[in-house]
C-alpha cells in the first residue's frame, strides 16, 4: 500500500497539517513524511516500520550512519541524506537553547546535550563540559581521542585547560554509546 492509497485523514503531511503539528503523527508516520516514497514492492509506511524495527525506534534510526542505513533496500544516498538532516537540525536546536539558558541543572540535560552531540562517534573521546557557577554551558571541548574501545586521559590536561575557572568541582561522568547516555552522578557513584 502506498501513501496514495490511503484516505487522505491517515496521510502523514495531510495528517499533520490538519492537526496542526508534528505530534499527531506516530512513530512510523513521522519518517514516512521525510521519506516520501518507497521502493517497489514496499511502500512508504512499510519502509518506515522496517528502519524503525531495524534501529530501534526514532532515535537509532537518527543516530544510524550513511553507511548503516545504506544496507537497507531503498535507502540510496538522496533518502540517507533525510534523517542526518533531521538530527542536525535537532541537535543545532538543543545546543542553540543550551547556550541560551543554564539548563544544565540536571543530569538527564546533560545527557540529552552529549547523546546529541557524541552518539554517532566511532571512536571514543573523552569530552569536557566548562560551566559556569549557574551551571550554563561556557564550552564543549573534545580534549582526548581514542580508538573504537578506548581513550587515554590526562588529568593534568584536563586541570590545565581549567584553570581560569579558580572554583573546579566535578558535577559528573557520562558515558555516551550508540545513543544510550549513563551519568555516574544519577547512579551514585560520583
Amino acid at each position: 500500500m502506498t501513501i496514495e492509497d490511503l484516505p487522505a485523514a491517515l496521510r502523514p503531511r495531510e495528517k499533520l497539517l490538519a492537526s496542526g503539528g508534528a505530534g499527531a503523527l506516530g512513530d512510523a508516520e513521522l519518517p514516512a513524511l521525510l521519506l516520501r516514497t518507497g521502493v517497489k514492492g514496499t511502500g512508504v509506511p512499510q519502509l518506515a516500520e522496517h528502519l524503525l524495527a531495524e534501529f530501534g525506534g526514532i532515535t537509532g534510526l537518527l543516530n544510524a550512519s550513511g553507511g548503516e542505513l545504506g544496507r537497507v533496500k531503498g535507502m540510496g544516498r538522496p533518502k540517507r541524506a533525510e534523517p542526518a538532516a533531521v538530527h542536525e537540525l535537532a541537535r543545532s536546536s538543543i545546543a542553540g537553547q543550551l547556550q541560551q539558558r543554564a539548563l544544565f541543572d540536571a543530569p538527564g540535560r546533560v545527557k540529552d546535550y552529549l547523546g546529541m552531540h557524541l552518539a554517532q562517534r566511532t571512536h571514543e573521546v573523552f569530552a569536557v563540559l566548562f560551566l559556569d557557577a549557574q551551571n550554563q554551558l561556557l564550552k564543549m571541548e573534545e580534549m582526548f581521542r581514542g580508538t573504537l574501545t578506548q581513550t587515554s586521559l590526562y588529568p593534568r590536561e584536563v586541570v590545565k585547560r581549567a584553570l581560569a575557572l579558580v572554583d573546579i568541582r566535578v558535577l559528573d561522568h557520562l558515558v555516551v554509546r550508540h545513543g544510550d547516555v549513563v551519568s555516574f552522578a544519577e547512579r551514585g557513584l560520583l
